[in-house]
C-alpha cells in the first residue's frame, strides 16, 4: 500500500518532441519530465504585450519573468501572434524517460506518427494515439537488459551507463545504445520495403545458406508483418560494427541516404584531460550504413584526429545537410564527402587541438551542455543554446553543393538573446518561426522569432498573417520521405532545392536580424537542493486591514543561474480582501451585471463588463428575506423604492436573461423578472394547472435566453424569454413528464464541442444551448433546447464513474453507485484556452470531473459523444448531507460558476471546505481549497475597485470583496509563487524569532591563480578566458516583502553547503539558550589534488534602527562564532539535551559547543566513510542518524557522561541516501531513508 505522495508532478522538462500524433494533420509537442509524459496541442491567438497583459495572472504565465527587454522587439500595446501550449493529456509513467522519437507507421489507429519511448535498464514502448479511447495505447514493450550482454567484469553495468535513443528518420529502424557499447535496432515494416516481402535474394542464397529461413518460418514472419508494425529486434556489439569504436561516445542517424545510415563518434584510446600532452587528438566520426536483412553493416567514410572534447552528433536537414559535431570549446560541420569546417570559439579551441579551425575565440563561449536545433527546416542557419542561457546563431557558408565555412555570432541581449534563464535540456521546432525549449533549470518556454528582412519583403499586417496561417500544422511537415531515390545519397531535385534555398556567398553578420520573444513558458520548480517550512507572511489589504494567515508554508530551492530563487508552497488560497461589510443573518449572494438603464440607454458600466447590484438572501428566527444592493463606488447601498419585495422570500437564484436586460430572481415557489432598475416584469407561479400541486423549486441554471427549474418533485421546468423578456414554458416530451431527475445544468456549446444535433429539424436562433440532467437513478440525458420530445444523449452509467463514459456503458447489479447529488456543466480554462468540463458532486461532498471528447466510429466518419475521467487525487475534508427537504437551513449550496476569476474560468463549491476547481491551459483540472473555515456561498465580482475578483460570506455573516493573489499560480494543485534571485539558492531555513528566512546562495566569478612563492609561474597566466569558481553569500530574507535586508560574503570559492536554524547553548555559566542560525560551508581553492577545507558559521539574528522608508530592514546578521574544519561541512543538527551542535565535516561527525569567547569546542567524534549527506538528531534525546552518499544510513547515539558518540547499527546494503529522517509512533521509531533510484526504505533499529 501506498502511504505517501509526491509534492508535486514533476516540473523539470528533460526530453520534448514534435511530430503529428493525434492525426495526421496535428501538430502536437510530447514532453517528458522524468516520469511524467505530457501531450500537447498548439493555439496561436492575438496577444496585445501590454504592461498589465505582461503581469497579470493567468496572463503571466505566457510573458517572460525578466527584464522587458526580453520580450523582444514588441511594443506595449502591439497584438503580436502568440503560440500557447494547451495540455491534451499526461500519463505516469513506471520509469524515467531517457529518450524520445517519432516514428512514421504503416497503419495507425489515429492517422499520425507514432512515439517511441526508451527508459531506463534498456527498455523501449512504442506508444500510438487511441482515438477512440482519447488516450495513448502500447503497441509493444521491448527489455534488452540481459546478462549475455554484460562484457567484462570490471565494466559497469547497465543501469549504470547512458542509454539513448535514435531513429532512422525515414522510419526504417530504430537504435538503442544501451550498457558500454551495445546497441539494439528495432526494424519498422515500411510500404515496399524488403522487409515485408516473402523471400530473399536468390543471389546470395548459396554464398550464405545459413540465412536461409524456413518454409514455416516464412509463414509466420509474413503473418507479423501484417500485424505488428515491426519487425524482430536483435542485439549487437559496437565493436561488430567497427573493431575502431571502442569507446564510443555518442550516435545519431543522418538525413539524404538510402538505407538507415548513423554516425558515430568514438575514440580507440580513453580521452584524458590530464594526457593531453600525449593523447590530444583522439575522436574520430564514423559513417556506418545497415543492412537490415542481412543484419550487416558498412562503413561509408571515418574522419579522425578530431578534438578531444567533442560529445554530440547532431545531423542536419537540408538544405545544409550533413553533421555537425559539438564539443566544449569548438564547432565542427562534416559533410556527406567527409569534407570538415570548423570554428574554435574561445581560446581553448585552438590551443587544445591540431585540428584546424576557423578562429572565432573572441566569442568565449563555454559550449558543454548545449542543445542547437535548426531555425525552421528550410532554414540554411541554426540556433545554438548555450548552458548559461545565452544564444547564437550558426551560419553556414554555401558553395554550390558544399559547406565551404561556417560562422557563429552572439545575439545581443536587446533581441532577446537572453530569453533563457539558465541552461537548456531539449528543443523541438513546433512551427515557422516557433521552438520549444525545455529545461531542467528553469522555466521550460516556447521562443518565438523573427527577422526584419523577411518583413520588409513581405510588407504584412498581423491580420494578413493571421489569413496566411503561418502557425498551421502544415509548417510542420518533412520533405524526408522522397521514396524516389536510387542512388546512395537523396537525388539532384533535393539538391536544386538545397542551392535555392541556401546562400551562396559568406553570411553577412546582421545580429539584429533575428528578435526573440517568449510566447509562453510552464513552470519549472527543480532542482529543489533544500526545503524550509515557515509561517506565511500576513497580507495587508487595501483598507488597512490586516489578515493573518494560518496554517504553514514551504519554501523550496528552485532554479539555477539567473533562474535561481525561492518557490512557495501553500495548500490553500489566501485571498487578497479589499472590502467587508456585515450584514446581519446573511446566508446567500448574487452578482449581477445588467446591460441597459430603465430609459433604454447603454450602461457605462456594463460596457466594460463590471457588476451592477447583489443580492442577498439572510434568515433569521425563522423569517426569510432577500435584499437587492447597488454597487457604488464607496460601497454596498441597498436599493430603495423599487418593485424589489424584500420579504417575498429566500432567493434560490439570480441571473440574467435578454443580454442582460432582464433581471430573473427564482424564489421557492415562483419567478420574478425585473427590469435594470428593478421594476417588476412578470411573475411566474408554480403551480401546476393540471394537479393543482405548488412544487418547490430546488436549483436552477441559466443560459440566455433559457431557464433550467429542478423541483422537489423530482420534475423540471425549462422557460424561454422572448424578445420582450417575457417566460414561456418550453413544451416537454413524455420523457420528461415522468419525472425521476435530481439535478440539471444549462451549457451554450459555442464551439460545439459535443456535437450533439436533434432528430427534429429545428430553426431556431437560441444558439446551440444543451440541456444536462441527472436522473434519480443516476443517469445522464442530455437535450438540445428547444426541442424536449427526445434526447439526444443518454448515458445510465453515471453514477457507477466509470473511466469512459459511453452511451452503451453496461450497468451491473452488483457494482455499487455513488449517490451523485449535484451537476454542473461549464468551462474551465484561462483567458488562452477554455473548454467544457462535466463537474459532479456526490452527497459526501466528494468532486468527479469528466472531459467530453469525440470518439471515432469504426468504419464510418462519424463520431459519437464519450466522457473521460479526469484523475482527481483531493478528498472531501468534510460530510455534507444531501438535503433534499424543506429546510431551507439543511439544504447545501449548490456549486457555483465563476467566468472571469483573475482570468480564469473556475468552479466554487462552497461549505465547510470551500474549494476552487481551476484550470489552466497546460495544465488538468485542479481542487485548491481557500482559506476560510467556512464559505456559505460565493459568486465572481467584477467591480472597478474589485476587478476580476469574487464577493463571498465567511465564517461570521459578513460579506468580503476579495481577489486572488496575482503573483502565484495554481497549476499543481498547490498555490505557488516563486522569486528570482539571479543566483544559486542553495540552502534556506526559517528564523521564527524574527519572521525570515536565511538562505544560502553563489554566483559565477573568475578563478585567477594567486601569488605563491612556490609557484612563480602563475604569475605569468596571461589567458583571458578564466575558469570560474563560485563565491558563496549568506543573505537574510523579508517575509513580508520578500527582499534581502542584509547579507554576508564569504571567501572566494567558499559556497554554503547547509544552513539549519537550532537552539543552542550561548552560556556555559547560565546555560542560556538562543534560537542561532548556523552556516556549513565548503571551500574549494585547488584543483583534485589539493584537499577541501570548510567552516562553521554561527549568526545571531539581532535588532536594528531600519533604514529610512524600509521598516523591514529591523533585523541584520551578526556573526557570533565560526571555525575552520578539515573537509567539507555538508550538515548540521542539533543533538542532545544540553544544546550542542553536530556536524558532518569531512569524514567526520563531530559535537561541539558554542563557548562564550566565540569559539566552538569539539567533544565528541565518530570516524564516517565517504560523504556525509544527512546528520539529524531526535529532538530532547541522544538518538541520531547519519547518511551517507555511498555507504547507507547509520544509527548513532549521544552520550553526555562521559562525552561520546557510539555507533548503535547501520544499513544492511549499500543505499545511496540523499534524504532521511526519524518516524516516531508512538512507541516504535523508524527511519525513513530516501535515495538516488526514487526508492523509499522504511528501516528500524532491532538489536536482537
Amino acid at each position: 500500500m501506498q502511504s505517501f505522495t509526491e509534492l508535486t508532478p514533476p516540473t523539470a522538462v528533460t526530453h520534448s518532441l514534435s511530430l503529428p500524433f493525434l492525426s495526421a494533420s496535428a501538430n502536437n509537442l510530447i514532453v517528458s519530465k522524468t516520469s511524467l509524459l505530457q501531450i500537447f496541442s498548439l493555439k496561436s491567438v492575438l496577444h496585445e504585450t501590454t504592461a498589465t497583459s505582461e503581469f497579470s495572472v493567468p496572463a503571466r504565465r505566457a510573458s517572460f519573468h525578466g527584464p522587458a527587454s526580453f520580450t523582444g522587439a514588441l511594443r506595449h500595446g502591439e497584438r503580436a501572434p502568440t503560440t500557447k501550449l494547451v495540455l491534451i493529456a499526461q500519463y505516469e509513467l513506471s520509469g524515467v524517460v531517457t529518450s524520445l522519437a517519432r516514428v512514421k507507421l504503416q497503419d495507425s489507429r489515429s492517422g499520425g506518427e507514432a512515439l517511441l519511448v526508451s527508459l531506463r535498464n534498456a527498455k523501449i514502448s512504442l506508444v500510438e494515439w487511441d482515438p477512440e479511447r482519447y488516450s495513448i495505447s502500447t503497441i509493444s514493450i521491448h527489455l534488452y537488459e540481459r546478462e549475455d550482454t554484460q562484457g567484462s567484469p570490471w565494466e559497469p553495468d547497465a543501469e549504470d551507463n547512458v542509454s539513448y535513443l535514435s531513429v532512422d528518420p525515414r522510419s526504417r529502424c530504430a537504435a538503442l545504445k544501451f550498457g558500454a557499447r551495445h546497441l539494439a535496432i528495432l526494424p519498422f515494416h515500411q510500404p515496399g520495403d524488403d522487409l515485408v516481402m516473402d523471400d530473399y535474394d536468390s543471389e546470395i542464397d548459396d554464398e550464405k545458406p545459413e540465412t536461409l529461413k524456413s518454409t514455416e518460418k516464412k509463414e509466420e514472419e509474413t503473418k507479423e508483418a501484417a500485424t505488428t508494425p515491426y519487425g524482430a529486434s536483435f542485439v549487437l556489439s559496437i565493436l561488430a560494427l567497427d573493431p575502431s569504436l571502442l569507446y564510443p561516445v555518442h550516435l545519431a542517424f543522418l538525413y539524404e541516404y538510402r538505407d538507415p545510415t548513423f554516425g558515430v563518434l568514438s575514440s580507440q584510446v580513453a580521452s584524458s584531460i590530464s594526457l593531453l600532452h600525449e593523447r590530444r587528438d583522439t575522436l574520430s566520426y564514423t559513417v556506418i550504413t545497415l543492412d537490415l536483412e542481412q543484419r550487416a553493416s558498412t562503413a561509408l567514410l571515418s574522419v579522425i584526429n578530431l578534438p578531444y572534447d567533442l560529445f554530440a552528433v547532431v545531423p542536419l536537414r537540408l538544405p545544409i545537410g550533413g553533421t555537425l559535431l559539438i564539443g566544449g570549446n569548438e564547432i565542427i560541420h562534416v559533410d556527406q564527402a567527409g569534407k570538415t569546417n570548423g570554428a574554435a570559439v574561445n581560446e581553448f579551441g585552438r590551443s587544445s587541438t591540431s585540428f584546424s579551425l576557423a578562429d572565432q575565440s573572441d566569442l568565449g563561449f563555454r559550449l558543454e551542455g548545449c542543445v542547437i536545433e535548426q531555425l525552421g527546416h528550410d532554414s540554411s542557419e541554426l540556433l545554438l543554446m548555450m548552458n548559461n542561457g545565452e544564444l547564437a546563431i550558426v551560419g553556414f557558408k554555401i558553395d554550390g553543393r558544399s559547406v565551404s565555412g561556417l560562422s557563429v555570432r552572439r545575439v545581443p541581449g536587446s533581441n532577446g538573446g537572453l530569453a533563457l534563464l539558465a541552461g537548456p535540456s531539449c528543443a523541438s521546432l513546433i512551427g515557422r518561426g516557433r521552438m520549444f525549449v525545455g529545461s531542467e533549470e528553469a522555466d521550460s518556454v516556447v521562443l518565438g522569432w523573427s527577422r526584419k528582412l523577411d518583413k520588409l519583403k513581405r510588407q504584412k499586417s498581423i491580420t494578413d498573417m493571421d489569413a496566411d496561417e503561418e502557425l498551421e500544422a502544415t509548417d510542420m511537415e518533412d520533405d524526408i520521405d522522397d521514396d524516389d531515390d536510387d542512388d546512395l545519397y537523396s537525388g539532384a531535385k533535393t539538391e536544386e532545392k538545397a542551392m535555392e534555398l541556401a546562400p551562396t556567398s559568406d553570411i553577412p553578420d546582421q545580429t539584429d536580424d533575428y528578435r526573440f520573444r517568449v510566447h509562453d513558458s510552464l513552470d519549472n520548480f527543480g532542482p529543489m537542493q533544500s526545503v524550509a517550512l515557515g509561517k506565511p507572511r500576513q497580507h495587508s489589504s487595501t483598507d488597512s486591514q490586516v489578515r493573518k494567515a494560518t496554517g504553514l508554508e514551504l519554501l523550496a530551492t528552485s532554479g539555477r543561474s539567473r533562474a535561481g530563487g525561492l518557490t512557495t508552497f501553500r495548500r490553500q488560497i489566501e485571498p487578497r480582501a479589499l472590502e467587508q461589510h456585515l450584514v446581519p443573518n446573511v446566508s446567500r449572494l448574487w452578482t449581477v451585471a445588467v446591460s441597459k438603464s430603465s430609459d433604454g440607454r447603454a450602461n457605462d458600466q456594463q460596457s466594460e463588463g463590471l457588476d451592477n447590484y447583489i443580492i442577498t438572501s439572510t434568515q433569521s428566527e425563522g423569517e426569510q428575506r432577500s435584499t437587492a444592493y447597488s454597487l457604488a463606488s464607496h460601497g454596498m447601498e441597498e436599493v430603495q423604492d423599487t418593485e424589489f419585495d424584500p420579504d417575498a422570500g429566500a432567493t434560490i437564484d439570480v441571473g440574467t436573461l435578454n443580454n442582460g436586460s432582464r433581471i430573473v430572481q427564482v424564489l421557492a415557489s415562483e419567478l420574478r423578472t425585473f427590469d435594470t432598475d428593478f421594476s417588476l416584469a412578470q411573475i411566474f407561479p408554480m403551480t401546476d394547472e393540471a394537479t393543482g400541486a405548488e412544487p418547490r423549486i430546488l436549483s436552477a441554471s441559466f443560459s440566455d435566453p433559457f431557464v433550467l427549474l429542478v423541483r422537489d418533485d423530482e420534475s423540471i421546468l425549462v422557460l424561454r424569454a422572448d424578445e420582450s423578456g417575457d417566460l414561456d414554458e418550453v413544451e416537454q416530451g413524455d420523457n420528461l413528464k415522468q419525472k425521476g431527475f435530481r439535478a440539471g445544468s444549462l451549457h451554450e456549446d459555442a464551439n460545439d464541442v459535443f456535437r450533439l444535433e436533434s432528430d427534429a429539424e429545428i430553426e431556431d436562433d437560441a444558439g446551440n444551448v444543451l440541456m444536462f440532467l441527472l436522473t434519480v437513478a443516476g443517469g445522464l440525458q442530455i437535450f438540445r433546447l428547444p426541442s424536449l420530445e427526445q434526447q439526444v444523449y443518454k448515458a445510465d452509467g453515471l453514477a457507477l464513474l466509470p473511466p469512459f463514459l459511453t452511451p452503451d456503458f453496461s450497468v451491473r447489479r452488483t457494482q455499487a453507485k455513488e449517490d451523485l447529488t449535484e451537476l454542473l456543466v461549464t468551462d474551465l480554462g484561462d483567458a488562452f484556452h477554455k473548454a467544457p468540463y462535466l463537474v459532479l458532486r456526490s452527497a459526501t461532498n466528494d468532486v468527479i470531473i469528466y472531459q467530453p471528447f469525440q470518439s471515432p466510429v469504426a468504419g464510418t466518419r462519424d463520431t459519437i459523444l464519450h466522457f473521460l475521467k479526469m484523475p482527481n487525487p483531493s478528498s472531501s475534508k468534510t460530510y455534507l448531507s444531501m438535503g433534499y427537504d424543506d429546510d431551507e437551513e439543511s439544504r447545501r449550496e449548490p456549486m457555483r460558476a465563476i467566468h472571469d476569476l483573475n482570468g480564469y474560468s473556475a468552479v466554487f463549491l462552497p461549505g465547510d471546505s470551500p474549494t476552487f476547481v481551476i484550470k489552466s491551459a497546460s495544465s488538468p483540472p485542479q481542487l485548491i481549497s481557500l482559506n476560510e473555515k467556512s464559505v456559505q456561498s460565493l459568486s465572481g465580482l467584477n467591480t472597478p475597485t474589485c476587478e476580476r475578483g469574487f464577493a463571498y460570506i465567511d465564517q461570521i455573516g459578513s460579506i468580503k470583496f476579495a481577489q486572488l493573489p496575482a503573483d502565484c499560480h495554481y497549476h499543481t494543485g498547490w498555490v505557488t509563487r516563486k522569486t528570482t534571485f539571479g543566483e544559486d539558492v542553495h540552502a534556506i531555513d526559517y528564523h521564527e524569532p524574527s519572521r525570515s528566512y536565511v538562505i544560502g546562495v553563489s554566483h559565477k566569478a573568475d578563478f585567477k591563480l594567486p601569488e605563491d612563492e612556490t609557484h612563480p609561474e602563475w604569475s605569468s597566466e596571461s589567458t583571458s578566458f578564466l575558469p570560474q569558481v563560485e563565491q558563496g553569500t549568506v543573505k537574510l530574507l523579508d517575509q513580508t516583502t520578500w527582499s534581502i535586508i542584509d547579507e554576508f560574503l564569504l571567501t572566494t570559492a567558499e559556497v554554503v553547503m547547509c544552513i539549519k536554524t537550532l537552539s543552542l547553548e550561548i552560556s556555559e555559566h547560565t546555560h542560556e539558550r538562543q534560537t542561532l542560525v548556523t552556516v556549513g560551508t565548503a571551500i574549494v581553492r585547488g584543483g583534485e589534488d589539493l584537499p577541501a577545507q570548510g567552516r562553521i558559521l554561527v549568526f545571531n539574528v539581532i535588532d536594528v534602527v531600519p533604514e529610512p522608508e524600509r521598516p523591514e530592514t529591523a533585523h541584520k546578521l551578526k556573526l557570533i562564532a565560526q571555525a575552520e574544519v578539515k573537509g567539507a561541512v555538508t550538515a548540521l543538527s542539533e543533538i542532545g539535551t544540553q544544546g550542542f551542535l553536530l556536524a558532518a565535516q569531512g569524514q567526520k561527525c563531530m559535537v561541539r559547543g558554542l563557548k562564550e569567547d566565540g569559539t566552538l569546542l569539539p567533544v565528541a567524534f565518530m570516524d564516517m566513510q565517504c560523504y556525509t549527506t544527512v546528520a539529524k538528531g531526535l529532538k530532547g534525546t541522544g538518538m541520531c542518524l547519519l547518511g551517507d552518499a555511498v555507504k547507507g544510513i547509520w544509527f548513532a547515539g549521544y552520550y553526555e557522561d562521559p562525552y561520546q558518540l557510539r555507533l548503535f547499527g547501520k544499513s544492511t546494503s549499500h543505499i545511496e541516501v540523499l534524504a532521511a529522517d526519524f518516524l516516531p509512533d508512538g512507541k516504535n521509531l523508524y527511519l525513513v531513508v530516501a535515495d538516488a533510484d526514487s526508492n523509499i526504505h522504511v528501516l528500524q533499529f532491532d538489536p536482537e
